[in-house]
């Protein structure tokens, strides 16, 4: 699946977890541009996942 036709559902603003890594805390979605989905984490900063990949918890 390439990154045109992958939309994540997240949204700039919304509040995330990752299910693999509490330890980084809640994060803020900064940007969702088809699968790459920009997260500022209170613990770790920001990280740029592939939601193809990896489902954040909406909180």
């Amino acid at each position: 699946m390439s990154d045109d036709t992958f939309r994540s559902f997240l949204e700039p603003g919304q509040w995330v977890r990752h299910p693999d890594h509490p330890q980084w805390g809640d994060g803020q979605v900064q940007s969702a541009i088809g699968s790459r989905v920009t997260v500022n984490f209170e613990h770790m900063g920001k990280v740029v996942l592939d939601a193809r990949v990896v489902t954040l918890q909406v909180i």
